[in-house]
């Protein structure tokens, strides 16, 4: 089969389209046929060992997953022996995990990190769904526990998280603040939000609205300016570093880590979050998009081959929403 493949870390030109032996199912795996995929400011980290003190994690030397990728959307080829829920032609959406490989033509993938597609949206439109929208619905309904009529404030609304991060919100009855830039405050408006910050005029930590839940996906604000626009008992949900661009050795980990040393001495709700994939994340999002709640945006689509062209318009800064492979 077609895959994306990299044997060292390094900038785009380090990716490659090459052939491989196609992956066999282990009995809890089903073999899915791969239509879509999505990426992940994830890949790019990986793809460059970025920052340095992932590569523990990740490979020391090169990547140990040899083929990147991990959101897909396609068709079930073959299934396991112990695989119950799943059969031969479903259509399908999921999150390898760390494990990667998406980028490819077929892929195997644990039961339980795989569901039903969503049968209103395409392929592309699914694929770009799992981590984006597990990361959202974490972080706003799991560790930011919004209920109706919170009022939450997203930075980063315009992105692969934020813009499905604003729907979320919405659907979980709050009141939505996006912060984004002057180019894509008519899309974060068009998702739902009840009010747009421009970052490029206006100060959003010194906006006078206060909030119950900040979602920061951006990283790029101090504590103490993120803490500022929330409630004397808000929550502030650190999931950033999206402007981070490599070259430091822990990367946006000292905001996190910052975060956690604050958290007990003061009066806010300091929260961290690590998105991990499950069946029962796609199946809320699948129930979510079904009922018109949640509409992935797509920025472009690009194929197979073109991975390092995408990864290059990702890394760069000028993407909005999601980018997606079609396979």
């Amino acid at each position: 089969m077609k895959a994306i493949v990299q044997d060292r870390y390094g900038p785009p030109g380090t990716l490659m389209l090459a052939d491989v032996d196609a992956p066999v199912p282990a009995a809890d795996e089903v073999l899915v046929r791969v239509e879509a995929a999505a990426l992940n400011a994830y890949d790019w980290h990986v793809m460059r060992g970025d920052p340095l003190m992932a590569r523990l994690a990740l490979g020391r030397s090169r990547p140990r997953a040899r083929i990147r990728g991990r959101d897909f959307a396609g068709r079930v080829a073959a299934v396991g022996a112990h695989v119950r829920q799943l059969r031969p032609g479903d259509a399908v959406f999921g999150d390898l995990g760390d494990a990667n490989g998406a980028f490819a033509e077929y892929v195997c993938v644990r039961e339980t990190l795989v569901a039903a597609k969503p049968a209103n949206l395409t392929p592309q439109q699914a694929a770009a769904l799992p981590l984006a929208g597990i990361t959202a619905l974490m972080g706003l309904r799991d560790v930011g526990q919004v209920e109706p009529g919170h009022r939450v404030l997203i930075n980063g609304a315009s992105g692969g998280v934020g813009t499905l991060a604003v729907q979320l919100a919405k659907a979980l009855g709050a009141t939505v603040t996006g912060v984004c830039s002057s180019r894509n405050v008519d899309l974060v408006c068009s998702l739902g939000a009840d009010h747009v910050v421009d970052y490029t005029r206006d100060d959003f930590t010194r906006d006078t609205r206060r909030h119950d839940v900040v979602l920061d996906l951006v990283g790029n604000r101090s504590l103490t300016a993120l803490r500022r626009p929330l409630t004397p008992t808000g929550t502030l949900v650190l999931s950033g570093g999206g402007v981070y661009r490599g070259g430091s050795l822990i990367g946006p980990v000292w905001l996190i880590a910052r975060g956690r040393l604050v958290a007990p001495f003061v009066r806010h709700r300091i929260v961290t979050l690590t998105a991990a994939p499950s069946r029962q994340h796609l199946d809320t999002l699948r129930a979510h998009a079904e009922a018109g709640r949640l509409t992935p945006v797509i920025d472009r689509t690009y194929p197979l081959h073109e991975v390092p062209q995408a990864i290059a318009y990702l890394e760069g800064e000028h993407a909005r929403a999601k980018v997606v492979i079609t396979v």
